[in-house]
């Protein structure tokens, strides 16, 4: 074909319909969703009104997801107690499962059978077993040990005794919760400290470190490019499964929420608000989250990965120099 003849050709655009039909069909789900959330309901009642002798009755409506009790419920002293007792358990908790679930992670990878078996069946365990179980176990481990004693087996030597009633709902919780998330834990740990190359460690020995000092200087700091990321999942999961220690009475937020709700009857408003505030704090910690991983990926990325102020301010810069040197239509 010559230039003359390429040169009369029409240029089509490529018409994406399936792209135009698939935000079509997104667009009205969304607007649909707005407007379930967003709509009243009939209350089956009428209000009545006499007016220049004239009788007038309108029925009444109300939110169908009960926002105005949400918004008499979200900030009351009540419900702003159980959060803090639900970031109380959520620290307690993984502080008992990261320390253990490293040292369990470190008895695994031991070379001694007598230290990385006992590990294994840990892990088997706890992983195997419901942590809703877990937590039923310890709230009423008084069944079976109306004394918990601490002591040398088969010798008459005590350390410590006490009554089970010492354990209670909180404590069960903070066991039940923690015990399990040790041995998920032990495996981000464990698959953090193979990922690095054994030629580090046999670096470090060469330079007269020992295996310890290897371990805690070289293998941990780089492993944790590795475990920071699943470890920062596990907290957020951890956030929202404090909701099931509500089952032995802790009022924790969710547990405040069925307190509150068994009194008014407000369901859908009170589990609304307690959503609301689980997706708050899970919202905070996934960009605390973000910012730890930024900082543990120095060093072994070319380049940082934008923040979100970063990234609105290089979208900004775009638009800016896109509308600069946009065609001028007349």
């Amino acid at each position: 074909m010559s230039k003359e003849e390429h040169s009369g050709l029409e240029v089509v655009p490529v018409r994406h319909v399936g792209r135009w039909a698939g935000a079509v069909v997104v667009l009205i789900a969304i607007a649909m969703v707005i407007h379930t959330l967003f709509s009243r309901i009939p209350t089956g009642l009428s209000v009545c009104v006499t007016t220049a002798g004239k009788h007038v009755c309108h029925a009444t409506t109300k939110w169908r997801f009960q926002w105005n009790v949400v918004g008499q419920w979200l900030f009351s002293s009540e419900v702003l107690h159980g959060i803090l007792l639900t970031l109380e358990l959520t620290a307690a908790a993984m502080a008992i499962g990261i320390v253990l679930g490293v040292i369990i992670a470190i008895l695994r990878l031991s070379g001694n059978r007598l230290l990385s078996g006992p590990a294994w069946v840990y892990t088997w365990f706890f992983r195997g077993t419901p942590v809703y179980v877990q937590i039923f176990f310890w709230f009423e481990v008084g069944l079976l040990y109306p004394r918990l004693t601490l002591g040398l087996p088969f010798l008459p030597v005590t350390f410590v005794s006490a009554p089970s009633t010492v354990i209670t709902g909180i404590i069960a919780a903070i066991l039940g919760l923690g015990l399990n998330e040790a041995a998920y834990m032990a495996e981000i740990a464990r698959a953090g400290i193979i990922s690095v190359d054994e030629g580090q460690v046999e670096a470090a020995t060469s330079l007269g470190m020992t295996k310890r000092q290897a371990l805690r200087l070289v293998v941990l700091p780089q492993a944790m490019r590795v475990i920071v990321p699943p470890t920062g999942n596990e907290v957020i999961s951890m956030l929202k499964t404090t909701s099931l220690a509500a089952s032995i009475g802790v009022l924790e937020l969710f547990g405040r929420a069925q307190n509150i709700y068994a009194s008014n009857y407000q369901i859908i408003g009170l589990i609304i608000t307690a959503s609301l505030w689980y997706l708050f704090l899970t919202t905070v910690l996934s960009i605390g989250q973000f910012y730890l991983e930024r900082r543990f990926a120095r060093g072994a990325l070319r380049t940082q990965p934008m923040t979100p102020i970063q990234r609105l301010r290089h979208d900004l810069k775009i638009v800016r120099g896109y509308t600069r040197h946009a065609p001028v239509t007349r």
